[in-house]
């Protein structure tokens, strides 16, 4: 399946500005010495490369424990009316990318979740982190979901 979800009409305003690349700064030198949870969340360090400019790009995203020791991101964005830019990164490049997590460096594949298989990761990652319920509400696009495994 490819990566298929487009914009919204309606959506919180994206996560920017130099607070934010601040705070993402922080995070990912903290999840790249110690690892483990930032602001309650088990995250990662994900790096793409950029769709227009071939450079690479990381940024911190929350994880979830996907199917054989897979990882499984949402493309959440606090439910702005547009994907962040990093899903539309893994859209153009799904087999360049990268996370960072229990201080390894690990090259992964991309695959965007469709349908059931989406539904039941949508279920256990609501479970878990009831806020993405409260991103979903304030955006009628389908928040994607991405599964990444480990390259072989």
């Amino acid at each position: 399946m490819t990566f298929s979800h487009p914009t919204g009409t309606r959506g919180g305003k994206p996560p920017h500005g130099r607070m934010v690349r601040w705070v993402n700064k922080v995070a990912m030198n903290r999840i790249r010495r110690k690892g483990g949870k930032f602001m309650g969340m088990d995250t990662l360090v994900l790096t793409t490369v950029g769709r227009k400019s071939g450079e690479s790009r990381s940024t911190p995203v929350g994880w979830f424990q996907g199917p054989d020791g897979s990882w499984v991101i949402v493309a959440s964005a606090a439910g702005a009316r547009s994907n962040p830019a990093w899903y539309l990164n893994l859209a153009a490049h799904p087999d360049k990318v990268a996370i960072e997590v229990g201080g390894e460096s690990i090259p992964v594949t991309a695959r965007e979740l469709h349908d059931g298989e989406r539904d039941d990761a949508w279920a256990a990652i609501t479970a878990a982190a009831p806020q993405f319920l409260k991103y979903e509400q304030k955006t009628d696009r389908l928040l994607p979901i991405i599964e990444l495994t480990r390259r072989s």
